[in-house]
């Protein structure tokens, strides 16, 4: 064994007496497999195509099967199912090829429960959407894994026309168990989050839930008068949908400086009807999808106040806890660096730090900071245990924990990446629909030069070993 094998061998020891002792939930790897040893890699927004932290269901588990999706060196789509806990991988190739260079134009997956159909959304960013689906009860069937069992690559959503300048397809399924959509129209600074519903095989749009429109002042007196609601997730627990999300204005004035972000403010709203009335956390109506969304003047949204200087990322993570509270993963500079961050892609390594902000059981919002940096412009992805522990996956694969039974202040390094020997770029996205039985499945690349394939990771973790 080398030297520096040996020392991080006695760090993984000597930190698993410490949480042990302390009583800090832990984390353990149960596997790590490789799915592509050439995955597709170029870096565009600080990030890559086949991982970035709001594709929200590029991995995803249904049944007796886990699939996950990304892109072949070649750019190729190609979806990957293995029977669960264990099994070996099988892959196939959709007719398509990444259209453009662009990271945000990632692979999400989902699964209408009601008939086994696998869905898939990809490449767009302020463009055209590409859509597919499977026929019906692939997701359960096991049946051979073959591009012919999907359908014609449309740019539609199946029936449903959307437009043409979509950005972050995400799918998530309701307590009813009906399939929905999740999307925004427009652009960066100028667009509105819509939702559709797939109903007996057919797609039906619910409605805009989050516009562009109202005025936005700042600290400095400058105005903005259009932006978008850039979201954490689109959660559900029990009968609930809950948002939280941060707004970024068009007027770049709004920022101490030209290479800032504009992103500021975090928001929290519900609803009771899968999506279409929603509700402040006083409980009082705020919105109706389709006739009268949210913008940035609603009442009762904002929970965490921040302006537009501090580098506030959008698109981090959110769940919920057993009680029905959510928490959120939000990340800036803090003020006592500055409050003027010049230049983002620069001052979040440098300074930049993830909060852990959650709903208390009186209702009011609690935020802890998490004592490391974040050391990339990325984000972090938060899950929890069936204890309702907290582990969060940030960057180059480290993961923070704290427990519940300290009120989440007690947070250590659970595990790292690097520490490991894993070459981690970025961002890692996750698989939580194991969370309850301890499990967590992680989606990671390995880092690479200029556009020199890398290998796609899938590695599964045990949440409190």
């Amino acid at each position: 064994m080398s030297l520096i094998r040996l020392v991080q061998f006695l760090l993984v020891v000597v930190l698993t007496i410490v949480r042990t002792v302390c009583g800090v939930p832990g984390v353990s790897v149960v596997s790590n497999t490789l799915l592509d040893p050439q995955g597709i890699f170029f870096v565009s927004y600080d990030g890559v195509v086949n991982v970035n932290s709001f594709q929200q269901s590029a991995v995803i588990a249904f049944g007796n099967f886990q699939y996950a999706a990304w892109y072949t060196a070649s750019g190729t789509a190609v979806i990957g199912r293995r029977t669960l806990p264990s099994g070996s991988w099988t892959t196939l190739q959709l007719p398509h090829k990444l259209s453009t260079s662009d990271s945000h134009n990632v692979i999400s997956l989902g699964i209408s429960p009601s008939d086994g159909v696998i869905h898939v959304a990809l490449d767009c960013h302020s463009t055209q959407l590409y859509y597919t689906r499977s026929e019906a009860n692939l997701a359960t069937s096991g049946a051979s894994w073959v591009a012919s069992r999907f359908g014609t690559i449309t740019n539609n959503l199946g029936n449903l026309n959307i437009g043409s300048q979509i950005t972050y397809p995400q799918f998530v399924v309701t307590p009813s168990n009906l399939l929905q959509f999740v999307f925004r129209t427009g652009v960066s600074g100028n667009g509105a989050t819509q939702l559709a519903e797939y109903i007996s095989g057919a797609w039906n749009n619910v409605g805009s839930w989050a516009s562009a429109t109202g005025t936005y002042t700042a600290p400095s007196g400058a105005t903005s008068t259009l932006r978008n609601l850039y979201i954490h997730g689109f959660t559900y627990h029990g009968t609930r949908a809950y948002v939280t999300g941060t707004w970024r204005e068009q007027n770049g004035a709004v920022a101490c400086s030209s290479s800032g972000l504009t992103n500021h403010d975090t928001v929290y709203f519900y609803s009771d009807d899968s999506g279409r009335t929603w509700f402040n956390t006083a409980g009082t109506k705020v919105g109706t999808s389709g006739s009268s969304p949210i913008n940035v003047n609603t009442a009762g949204i904002i929970v965490d106040s921040l302006n537009a200087d501090h580098a506030l990322m959008n698109q981090e993570s959110q769940t919920v806890d057993s009680a029905g509270r959510i928490h959120s993963i939000i990340s800036y500079v803090p003020g006592r660096f500055t409050q003027c961050v010049p230049d983002y892609e620069t001052g979040r390594p440098q300074w930049a730090h993830a909060f852990h902000l959650y709903q208390a059981a009186n209702g009011s919002f609690i935020k802890f900071e998490i004592p490391y940096y974040i050391q990339s412009v990325g984000r972090s992805q938060i899950v929890l245990d069936s204890q309702d522990n907290a582990y969060v996956f940030m960057p180059f694969l480290r993961v923070a924990t704290a427990s519940k039974s300290s009120g989440y202040t007690d947070w250590a390094m659970a595990y790292n990446g690097t520490a490991a020997g894993l070459d981690v770029f970025g961002e890692v996205t996750l698989d939580r629909a194991r969370a309850g039985n301890g499990l967590v499945s992680v989606l990671y690349q390995v880092s690479s030069t200029g556009t020199t394939p890398s290998s796609v990771h899938l590695v599964d973790f045990k949440l409190g070993g």
